[in-house]
């Protein structure tokens, strides 16, 4: 039975593995270089400093997904906008485990004070993360087209977004 849970510092290496294959074999990020087990810990530091949520789906002991959020810009007035990431592992496509990895993120980030979730998805031909994202309530927000450049190829970025909770119906608790 998977299990849904917030990440640990011995999650790091399953983590930099699952990322390094989408860094080098999709277009789902615009990163080039896959990034050291190094730097995925200070990614998973700066996270876990902000209160936002970084978590991993595991089965069997072993770590097929990850998901976070982060807050979208830095700036303060963004403090209650952040952008979702979530990557799984290829043997885990297709089993509804996105699904609930992303549902559990959407639920934390909530819980963490979120009330706007916006999802940037490599790739206006990535159905996979445009389909999960719909399923779960984000909607299109704009394409951005030919943004990046991969694989040899201009690639488009979808922005999609889901109101958490109150969403901006009503004003913060500053």
């Amino acid at each position: 039975m998977p299990l849904i849970r917030h990440s640990s510092d011995k999650d790091i290496a399953a983590v930099t593995a699952i990322y390094r294959h989408h860094v080098l074999h999709g277009t789902g990020t615009f990163e080039i270089d896959p990034p050291s087990e190094e730097d995925m810990v200070g990614r998973w530091s700066d996270i876990q400093s902000k209160g936002l949520p970084y978590l991993v789906v595991e089965e069997a002991g072993h770590i097929l997904g990850f998901a976070y959020c982060n807050w979208f810009k830095p700036r303060p007035a963004y403090r209650f906008s952040a952008e979702d990431s979530i990557y799984m592992a290829p043997q885990a496509h297709r089993k509804g485990l996105g699904r609930a990895l992303l549902t559990e993120l959407c639920a934390s980030a909530e819980r963490a004070g979120v009330r706007k979730l916006i999802a940037v998805i490599g790739d206006s031909a990535n159905a996979g993360s445009i389909g999960l994202h719909s399923a779960l309530g984000f909607r299109h927000a704009a394409t951005i087209a030919s943004c990046g450049w991969k694989f040899d190829q201009w690639l488009d970025i979808v922005l999609m977004e889901k109101p958490l909770g109150l969403g901006d119906s009503q004003p913060p608790s500053v």
